[in-house]
Parts: structure tokens; sequence; C-alpha cells
């Protein structure tokens, strides 16, 4: 089976990081999820996205295995694929960072992560129980993701759901950078002030939901349901799906596309070949309003450190 080459960009530890990701998250994770995942890889996928709050490890550690062992896409090692998980906020204090990680990695088979990321700017002994939700200390936490990059343990670490503000506070002091800031990001919710914030920095961008989270129970309709954006897939030939996940690469981002339809897995390769939106795409494609889909509610409370949205996202609404 031909491959197709995704590019990669190289982030501020040296390591390259392909710019498109198989994402794991979902409420309904097949059965069959490793052997789809080592039909992504012979397709062309080298990014695997996992998280401990996912509960894909395993299979994403079972893919990695069966993917070297039948040289899936020509690849011949562990180090041909890059692997991000994410730690879990029952894990996000100090002193729980490292431990965590080690977790990950028996769960995963694997003897070190290419990318680890703090899940959420968010501690809380239980995510679904509100009472729970304790202040999240930063640095104490930051200062444990840096442990793990010099143990070897991650080759480059990073954040999840961090706002412009939350970036700053962090750089100012981080004795490592971020490498990574993945978040929300799509044509329904662009993120302006973060990819300034982190491209200021020399932070790269992955975007999760690009296509809005169509189909989940949080996610919105401004992606694939938007009027705009069938307009110039029909005149482009292509799905509303390719050119949302185009016009993500074109702004210079990375993403994590969830997929576990083989053939819309091989259509986001095709984003890549022989294509572009133009200047009146994007031009009509920057009309679509703003909202984002995964607001954060389930970590707001009376009670707790953030008690609205606002106050999560750090008026970033």
């Amino acid at each position: 089976m031909a491959t197709t080459a995704i590019p990669c960009v190289t982030l501020n530890t040296g390591h390259e990081m392909p710019v498109l990701g198989f994402g794991t998250g979902s409420s309904r994770v097949p059965a069959d999820l490793p052997d789809t995942i080592v039909h992504a890889v012979r397709l062309g996928y080298r990014h695997l996205d996992t998280a401990a709050m996912y509960g894909t490890e395993p299979a994403v550690g079972a893919a990695v295995a069966e993917a070297v062992r039948s040289g899936a896409g020509g690849i011949s090692s562990r180090e041909d694929l890059f692997v991000t998980s994410k730690l879990g906020i029952p894990n996000a204090r100090p002193g729980r960072v490292v431990p965590a990680l080690r977790e990950s990695l028996a769960r995963l088979g694997l003897d070190y992560l290419d990318l680890f990321l703090v899940h959420w700017p968010v501690a809380a002994d239980n995510p679904a129980d509100k009472a729970t939700l304790a202040e999240f200390d930063m640095e104490g936490v930051w200062r444990g993701m840096e442990e793990c990059r010099r143990l070897g343990l991650a080759r480059s670490v990073g954040v999840s759901n961090f706002s412009a503000a939350k970036m700053e506070r962090l750089l100012a002091l981080a004795a490592v950078p971020p490498a990574v800031n993945q978040v929300e990001l799509n044509v329904g919710w662009r993120q302006e002030k973060v990819r300034e914030v982190c491209a200021r920095h020399g932070v790269v961008v992955s975007a999760y939901s690009p296509l809005g989270a169509y189909g989940a129970s949080w996610g919105s309709d401004a992606v694939m349901h938007s009027g705009v954006m069938h307009h110039v897939a029909a005149a482009k030939a292509k799905t509303v799906a390719q050119v949302a996940l185009r016009w993500v690469y074109e702004q210079g981002v990375c993403f994590v596309a969830r997929s576990f339809n083989k053939e819309r897995l091989k259509q986001n390769m095709d984003i890549f070949v022989d294509w572009e939106l133009s200047d009146e795409d994007k031009a009509m494609i920057a009309t679509i309003p703003q909202k984002r889909a995964c607001q954060g509610d389930y970590f707001v409370s009376p009670d707790g450190p953030n008690k609205s949205l606002e106050e999560l996202w750090d008026g970033e609404m």
C-alpha cells in the first residue's frame, strides 16, 4: 500500500512532530482500535495521540507493537512513530507527574513518549465530581513535567487547553519551555490570541476537534453544518472535513483528527496533495461565527477554583 508523506514541524526541542495525528479520544472507542491504528500507519500516519483520560493507551501500545512487528507502512522501529499522551487530571499535582507518566508508559508498553502534555490546567481527584476540584499548582506540576524530560521519559513536554494568559504565566516560570499547546481550534473557533502568544515564544499549536467535535455530545455544528464550508467544499470538489482540515494546516497549525472510518482516514491524508484554499475561500471562511465547542463546564463550580467559564478560560470565551 502506497503511503502519503505527512509534513512535519520541528519542535523547540529539536524533535520533529508530524502535522497530522491520529486521535483516539472518544466516548465510543471500537474494539478493533489497534487494527484501525495499524491501518492508519500503513496509509502514512506516524503521530498517534492518546491520554490517560481516554483509556486508549493499551490499544495504542498494542498497535505500535504490531505496526513495528509487521513493518506497516514501511516502518522498521518504534522511533518511526511519534506517540503523544497526556497527564490525567487526578495526577495534575506536584509529586504525581513522574509516577503518572511511568504508569502511562507501562500501559503503552513503551520506554518513552515523544510528547507528554498536561491535559488540563485543572486538578481534581475525580474529574466527574466537582466537589474534588482544587487549585492547580502550575509551577509544581510543570517542575514535574521538566523532570520527565530530564529523565528521558518524554522527549518533549507541553500543555493542552491553556489560554493565552496561562501560557504567558507558564512561560515566565518554566526552565524548560513547553514545546506544544494542544487546544480546540477550527474554523468555528480560531484561537487568534493563543496562536499569537505561542508563535511569539516558539511554541507549536496543535488543534484538537478540527471539525468542531462533530458528533460528540459537546460538539458544535459550526464546521460540518456551515453553509460557507459546504459552498467552499463543493467548489473544490472536496469534502467539508477536508476543507476544514486544510484550513487548519494552512494556518500553520498541527492537528489531531479522530476517525475510525478507513475511507475518511484516507481522505484526511489527501488534504496534503495538490490543492490549496484561495484567498477568496479563506475570506469566506473568516466570516464564520465563533463559538467554543469544548466549554469545560465540568471544571466550573461555585465552590471550586474556577467559578465561571470566563475564569477558567481567562476571559477568552
